[in-house]
């Protein structure tokens, strides 16, 4: 059997991750008050996000422990069973190498890693392209080279309605932020070379939702071979004009749309939202 392993940055909570049948260790957030929550397990999104708006200090987030990898491995081996690992990226988190130093410690050869070069939205679609290629029979070595080759043709870009989160995290140039601020603009972000980088700006948030649908057209459109995920933190009256968009220009009314995490949440802040979508020009033998 293939197991799927994936963290929590993916944003695929508990419920999803049994239908879909993959694993999700989740990373840490420590509030300002030492208390440690773990990403999709102790809190729902809604409420934390009610608790960082009262922050004074930004939650600090962390990744998993390699006891939490390294025990899942032993058991998978001891089943028999083959692992695909699929993680935020390497130059956001040190989770993929504290997974891959687990693999180490539990001294197997079972596992197969793919970095995923994205977070958030992007990392869980990556993910289900591994759960429909596993159920169509792939084996594992198929299935990590695909979606080597299919995260080349995956993108996300998000709306950021105060870059002060990103900043104060450390994911973004403190000078970047400050000159966003200064501007009154909405930011558009996206991830370029496994790190977060600016994709344009906007005025308000009519002006933010107009310059997110360019991006996507100019990131090479939305293939419709591929369900595309968007995302919001505070509510989803957020994604609404997304769904809209993809309904009425491009008639495709399978978007999937999921809440964004606590830690993903941490750095973009409430009021951000967001879409990931694989490209016109990806191709697959499925």
């Amino acid at each position: 059997m293939i197991r799927i392993l994936t963290d929590s940055a993916s944003d695929i909570l508990p419920a999803e991750a049994e239908q879909l049948g993959v694993t999700v260790i989740p990373l840490n957030v420590t509030l300002e008050d030492g208390t440690v929550l773990r990403d999709g397990v102790d809190m729902t999104p809604s409420a934390y996000y009610e608790i960082l708006a009262g922050c004074r200090k930004l939650p600090t987030t962390s990744q998993p422990s390699p006891e939490l990898f390294e025990n899942f491995f032993l058991e998978a081996a001891a089943a028999g069973d083959e692992v695909i690992g699929i993680f935020l990226s390497h130059a956001l988190s040190g989770t993929y190498q504290c997974a891959k130093l687990a693999a180490d410690m539990a001294n197997v050869d079972n596992v197969l890693f793919v970095d995923s070069g994205h977070v958030c939205l992007s990392e869980a679609l990556l993910v289900r392209l591994a759960v429909q290629l596993r159920d169509s029979g792939k084996t594992a070595g198929q299935i990590a080279a695909i979606l080597e080759h299919a995260k080349e043709h995956l993108h996300l870009v998000a709306a950021i309605d105060d870059l002060k989160y990103l900043r104060k995290g450390g994911r973004l140039p403190a000078a970047v932020a400050v000159a966003g601020g200064m501007l009154g603009i909405k930011p558009l972000i996206t991830i370029q070379d496994g790190k977060v980088a600016m994709a344009g700006k906007a005025r308000g948030l009519p002006g933010a939702y107009v310059a997110l649908f360019k991006k996507v057209e100019e990131m090479g459109g939305i293939t419709p071979a591929f369900p595309a995920l968007a995302g919001y933190t505070v509510s989803p009256r957020e994604v609404t004009p997304i769904q809209a968009y993809l309904r009425d220009n491009l008639q495709q009314e399978d978007l999937l749309v999921r809440q964004i995490g606590c830690v993903i949440g941490t750095h973009a802040g409430p009021g951000a939202f967001g879409i990931a979508f694989f490209d016109k020009a990806l191709t697959l033998d499925l």
